[in-house]
């Protein structure tokens, strides 16, 4: 049956198609906080008994972040894990590999935001009714965009951002996320003075204060103290006429981030300051990007059919596909821009994207995790709800 406005009206499918719909998104919430795809080195330096799984990283949305394991054997005791992106980097760099973080970075900057949108599309595509649709499209969209924008342009928008998102930054520039960094907020004998006194209080059997800095904070507070007090570090050895104030925004952390990722290993500010400035213009296209596709899907929207409203759920069903090419783009980037600056020089190589492989003495082993394995059920439980409103609207327009 149709309305006399000639828009289909649901039918008993219209409560199993957002039953669909709601799935998806929590799919898409439990694929944000997934591990997607790992990856390891292993080598004879490596033992199994010390390495169960090899240097062994796991692949987020939002970072990359340690895959190693606590060993707790007869022999080895460790108190905690080793950090495996660290290991995983300082192996890489003797050939002139670039840090992990120093790939995928607008898209872990932006995924939040992508993953919302998607959410929004699937939403809007098993709303029957048109008008309905426009509104809750429109308010998602609007919701999306407010978040965005005091993200990525407001002052302190990393407050913004998850702590997984924050972690990773912090952990990629080598830092220890356990610990409030306070010897790098004191003079060298203030921080003397203080590790001092803390040791003679537990030497006394005493509970140690804690610093005044360190006081009570949450944990994303401290890792944006972190992140703020490593920036300024760096700005104290730029020149003072390129020095930065810190904003706390996402797009200043993303590109200050990028480059210094970059130069860990390679002190090459001629190569390194325009692939930042590159970084930084693929942030605002994005930025901007996303609301032209926001309007775009609006104006899809207005009609129950045609390509813009079918994207609406095509575009989330390929989300297992388009992980697989950035992924493997990004991979091939990092094997062929090798810095001069290694201690080895290898020809350009593709790096594996699904299997085992070598380099070198080393054998790499690339597969995906539970979080792919959700993004393809994800695109299972889509491409049902497809069907199921293909059709519904075959059959309202043919009453």
């Amino acid at each position: 049956m149709r309305t006399p406005s000639g828009n289909p009206v649901s039918d008993k499918r219209t409560p199993l198609l957002f039953a669909f719909a709601l799935v998806g998104v929590g799919l898409l919430a439990a694929v944000y906080y997934t591990p997607i795809w790992w990856v390891s080195l292993t080598a004879p330096n490596y033992p199994p008994e010390a390495f169960p799984d090899g240097v062994r990283i796991h692949f987020h949305l939002n970072g990359v972040f340690n895959g190693c394991r606590k060993i707790g054997k007869t022999e080895i005791t460790e108190e905690q894990a080793l950090d495996c992106v660290h290991e995983m980097d300082t192996i890489n760099h003797y050939i002139g590999m670039y840090p992990i973080a120093a790939g995928g970075v607008t898209e872990r900057a932006f995924s939040p935001f992508l993953m919302s949108l998607l959410g929004v599309m699937l939403i809007g595509f098993v709303t029957p009714w048109v008008r309905v649709r426009l509104i809750v499209m429109g308010l998602g969209f609007i919701g999306i965009l407010v978040w965005m924008g005091l993200t990525y342009y407001g002052e302190g928008g990393l407050r913004f951002r998850d702590t997984g998102y924050l972690t990773a930054l912090v952990t990629a520039l080598d830092q220890d996320v356990g610990e409030v960094r306070e010897e790098r907020r004191m003079s060298a004998g203030e921080a003397l003075l203080a590790r001092l006194k803390a040791e003679m209080a537990a030497v006394e059997g005493q509970q140690p204060a804690k610093p005044e800095a360190a006081a009570e904070q949450p944990e994303k507070a401290h890792l944006i103290t972190d992140l703020r007090s490593t920036f300024e570090k760096s700005q104290e050895r730029r020149p003072v006429s390129e020095r930065l104030d810190w904003t706390g925004s996402g797009a200043q952390a993303m590109q200050w981030h990028y480059e210094t990722s970059l130069g860990r290993y390679f002190n090459d500010p001629a190569r390194i300051a325009p692939m930042g400035r590159a970084m930084s213009i693929a942030g605002h296209v994005m930025f901007w990007g996303l609301i032209a596709a926001m309007l775009l899907l609006l104006w899809g929207a207005r009609r129950s059919g045609g390509p813009l409203y079918w994207l609406m759920i095509l575009v989330p069903i390929a989300l297992p596909l388009f992980f697989v090419i950035d992924y493997a783009a990004w991979l091939w980037w990092y094997g062929h821009n090798l810095n001069d600056m290694g201690a080895f020089t290898v020809k350009p190589f593709m790096p594996t994207v699904f299997g085992k492989g070598k380099v070198a003495q080393f054998s790499t082993h690339s597969y995906p995790y539970i979080g792919f394995g959700l993004m393809l059920l994800f695109s299972a439980v889509l491409a049902v709800a497809a069907l199921l409103r293909r059709r519904q609207l075959r059959e309202t327009r043919g009453c």
